[in-house]
């Protein structure tokens, strides 16, 4: 955690449980260590949507479609989501989920390793939520930045990275590889004259970057 405890159970307890089949994607992601957006994260997520109110969401990582179906509510009736796994096992299961949320109509996987997929998509976006292989975001950026629309936000998570990205004694040595490379990632958004970005110390770590030009 990057934050108190006493502060993320505080909030935690605050927002609103979610019940039905997210509910059930949370039990499930629990028990098989399936990594999904943290609480406080989510419910970022629905509000960003709510207001931004993209028609065309891509999201770079899938696991078990958790996010994909909370964006997807989150955003109108016309609006779409694609989101991007290379797993075959984990795209299954997101489409056994996105099926039973009833949201196969919102929400299309494309499978494949997220640098390829997006070397290949030919689609603008209005909001990109970059969720995937961590030390892989600064190879991401290039490609997310074609794809985004000017006046739309990405999202990155997971960027303070369990806070070692903000403080060196926090490093352990099998992680200095992706911490560094995080820092670059971070140094790269922060300083674009493209995009006007904040990083908010939620769940691991949230940067919203919004497209200037």
């Amino acid at each position: 955690m990057i934050c108190n405890e006493y502060v993320i159970s505080y909030i935690r307890n605050t927002i609103r449980k979610n019940e039905g089949i997210l509910a059930e994607m949370e039990k499930y992601a629990a028990e098989n260590y399936v990594p999904i957006v943290e609480p406080e994260v989510a419910r970022l997520l629905c509000v960003l949507c709510r207001l931004a109110k993209p028609l065309r969401v891509l999201e770079v990582g899938t696991a078990i479609g958790y996010s994909a179906i909370m964006i997807a509510r989150s955003i109108g009736p016309d609006g779409r989501v694609d989101t991007i796994e290379r797993s075959d096992s984990m795209a299954d299961k997101a489409l056994e989920y996105i099926r039973a949320a009833g949201q196969e109509e919102k929400i299309r996987i494309i499978r494949g390793e997220a640098a390829d997929v997006l070397n290949f998509l030919d689609k603008s976006y209005d909001m990109i939520f970059l969720d995937a292989a961590k030390g892989q975001y600064n190879e991401f950026f290039p490609e997310c930045r074609r794809l985004l629309k000017p006046g739309g936000l990405l999202i990155s998570d997971n960027v303070l990275y369990k806070g070692m990205v903000a403080s060196e004694d926090l490093v352990k040595k099998k992680h200095k590889t992706l911490v560094y490379k995080m820092r670059e990632y971070l140094e790269t958004i922060c300083n674009s004259d493209e995009f006007d970005t904040s990083i908010l110390p939620v769940g691991d770590g949230v940067a919203l970057s919004y497209r200037l030009k």
